[in-house]
């Protein structure tokens, strides 16, 4: 069971992460049109929700929750984007549990967490590949496409892990 605290915690930084989610949604169409090879790493803004969650908090499930909430206001900003928000925190969040319970939540160093973002990475970079037609960009582009989805995790998780650790510091995971 996951306390009020806990939950709450999740909720606020489910919003904060869901709104950066909702503009990234927006902001889709303007980067695929204008600069795409950049698609791929605004991707990888969906890891914080959960990152930063389990960094603060170190528990089973706040990953999923917080990706969850995150994906509701992420909806609420960018309606259209609605399914693919919730498909975003299921897969995503989905891998921060089970490389967590791989560890049966008891490793919480950082090489933890880039295991799931490279995951993460593999992933975007594969969907952006058949969703983005890169085979219409030259070469470098494609390449440059495709390094900047895997790394767009890997980023946004060192920046997750910042906010969490410094949210850590500042007591908000005191039981």
């Amino acid at each position: 069971m996951l306390s009020t605290r806990v939950l709450l915690t999740c909720a606020a930084i489910g919003v904060a992460a869901g709104v950066l989610g909702g503009i990234e949604g927006w902001l889709a169409i303007p980067v695929l049109a204008t600069l795409p090879i950049v698609y791929g790493f605004m991707l990888g803004v969906h890891v914080l929700p959960g990152i930063i969650a389990q960094e603060a908090l170190r528990l089973p499930w706040v990953a999923l929750m917080t990706h969850l909430i995150a994906a509701l206001v992420s909806a609420a900003i960018a309606p259209p984007y609605l399914l693919q928000f919730f498909g975003t925190a299921l897969l995503f969040g989905g891998i921060q549990e089970v490389v967590a319970a791989l560890t049966r939540y008891r490793v919480w160093q950082a090489w933890r967490f880039f295991i799931s973002a490279a995951v993460i990475g593999v992933l975007v970079a594969v969907a952006v590949f058949f969703a983005a037609h890169l085979s219409s960009l030259p070469v470098w582009a494609q390449i440059t496409y495709l390094a900047l989805s895997f790394l767009g995790p890997i980023a946004w998780t060192a920046v997750g892990l910042a906010i969490g650790a410094g949210l850590r510091r500042a007591g908000v995971a005191r039981r």
